[in-house]
């Protein structure tokens, strides 16, 4: 799949674990928005996914800019980053931000 067509778009997404919520199967808290894009499909079928960065509130859905995909190369599961409009982060920040589930994974991040 190229996901690469999402950088510099608006996207929405909607929120299935917000900021300070736990993962229902390995129990770790999310340290930022996490959710996925309406009307998607990913590589491992479901919608993609994103990480909201840049805001620090729990949030039902969010509209903002892709700025950058984590691709798994050990996973068919890419995934968005997206941020308020004209926000910017570097690739270190952005690993360090996604670090708590990207952790388990190989991946680059693409621009």
């Amino acid at each position: 799949m190229d996901n690469k067509k999402y950088i510099g778009k608006i996207v929405k997404v909607i929120m299935d674990r917000s900021l300070g919520s736990k993962h229902p199967k390995h129990g770790y808290e999310y340290p930022v928005n996490y959710g996925y894009i309406p009307n998607t499909v990913s590589g491992d079928g479901e919608e993609l996914d994103a990480y909201v960065l840049g805001v620090n509130e729990p949030l039902n859905e969010f509209e903002g800019e892709v700025i950058a995909i984590i691709h798994r190369i050990n996973d068919n599961d890419d995934k968005l980053i997206v941020v308020p409009h004209g926000i910017r982060l570097d690739d270190e920040e952005i690993k360090k931000q996604t670090h708590f589930q990207e952790q388990w994974f190989k991946s680059i991040i693409l621009r």
